[in-house]
């Protein structure tokens, strides 16, 4: 509005030839500026505690879709090794979005360039390719509540290293309720009904899968700056699967011998929780902080007692039901650092007004 009053203004001074035009103009520029500018202003406070409800949308799709996919995971993993499984996963999530992603191209050139490429080849390799590989092999480890608890460490270390390296500093109430959900995460790992009976590389293959998974949303999050979160969550799959190539022959020869419905649950799993939930994911990294969405996946195992409850009848064991509740309350804790901030804003902005 600003710039068309500027760009048009010889039209009203020649319908108006009794005013004086310096005066009547530039006050009202001014200030119909200073109305547009206003509202930015008092929107970016309000990005990091106050989420629109497509970013809503696209973190409760990330955790039910997630969530959904141990449940997967478990149904095919009899037919599929942890190699094969990942490559079957990123091809069929690499045709599912590039349907959507290469109409793209034709309308603007949007392919990285140069140094562009150097943090998705890193987020390609660590989590399309290594998160995957390492989580797959150590589910055949772990128990599935020794897996979850470990696992979970991600949103911490994500926290750690989004304080330190994306300068986002450590908010009191996103430490709180992040040791709070975990808490809750340990209640539903320790009441899950099995003792452990992990080894020593299930444990360490666990913890890398979650450390590779942090280091790699830090990575990405700059990434979405420059490109939309679909075009980055395609790179990333690509980059995923080329690295994935050599278990091309085991994912051959166990799809020849797999029953019909592990094939379609493996191309669930590129569907849903691998080329849909982590664009959703991208999205919402690029609107959230990087330390409070990687909180909100302390819903997932909850989310998966839940859905393991509905889909194969797993009944969940109080300690599940009570430890989910924990999650909840964790997750809730880590908004609340938006009030105090959101208020703390209009003083100083009151200030040069005055």
């Amino acid at each position: 509005m600003a710039t068309t009053a500027e760009t048009g203004s010889p039209t009203p001074d020649s319908a108006h030839p009794g005013t004086t035009n310096p005066d009547s103009i530039h006050p009202n520029s001014t200030h119909e500026a200073a109305a547009h500018a206003a509202p930015p202003a008092a929107a970016k406070p309000l990005r990091p505690g106050q989420i629109s409800g497509l970013g809503i949308a696209a973190v409760v799709v990330t955790v039910v879709l997630w969530a959904s996919a141990f449940v997967g995971i478990r149904a095919v993993g009899p037919s599929f090794s942890p190699g094969a499984l990942t490559l079957g996963r990123l091809s069929v999530a690499a045709v599912v979005l590039g349907l959507v992603v290469l109409p793209q191209f034709r309308k603007a050139a949007a392919f990285p360039r140069g140094r562009e490429w150097w943090p998705i080849l890193a987020y390609g390799v660590m989590w399309f390719g290594g998160y995957n590989v390492a989580l797959n092999a150590a589910e055949h480890m772990l128990d599935a509540g020794t897996a979850a608890l470990l696992i979970n460490v991600n949103p911490i270390l994500v926290a750690v290293m989004a304080g330190i390296i994306l300068k986002e500093g450590f908010p009191r109430w996103l430490i709180i309720g992040s040791l709070v959900a975990f808490g809750g995460v340990a209640v539903i790992a320790l009441g899950s009904g099995q003792r452990s009976t992990a080894d020593v590389a299930g444990v360490l293959l666990c913890l890398l899968a979650a450390a590779l998974a942090a280091v790699s949303v830090i990575v990405q999050k700059p990434v979405l700056r420059k490109f939309p979160a679909a075009q980055a969550t395609w790179f990333g799959i690509m980059v995923g699967a080329v690295c994935c190539l050599p278990f091309s022959g085991q994912l051959v020869a166990e799809l020849q011998a797999a029953p019909l419905p592990a094939t379609l649950g493996l191309v669930y799993l590129g569907v849903f929780p691998t080329a849909i939930a982590f664009t959703t994911w991208a999205y919402a990294l690029s609107l959230i902080d990087a330390g409070r969405l990687a909180a909100t996946t302390y819903l997932v195992p909850g989310t998966t007692i839940l859905i393991s409850w509905l889909v194969l009848g797993e009944i969940p064991t109080i300690w599940g039901l009570v430890g989910g509740m924990i999650c909840l309350a964790g997750v809730s804790l880590t908004r609340r650092r938006s009030r105090p901030n959101s208020r703390q804003t209009p003083g100083p902005v009151a200030k040069p007004g005055a």
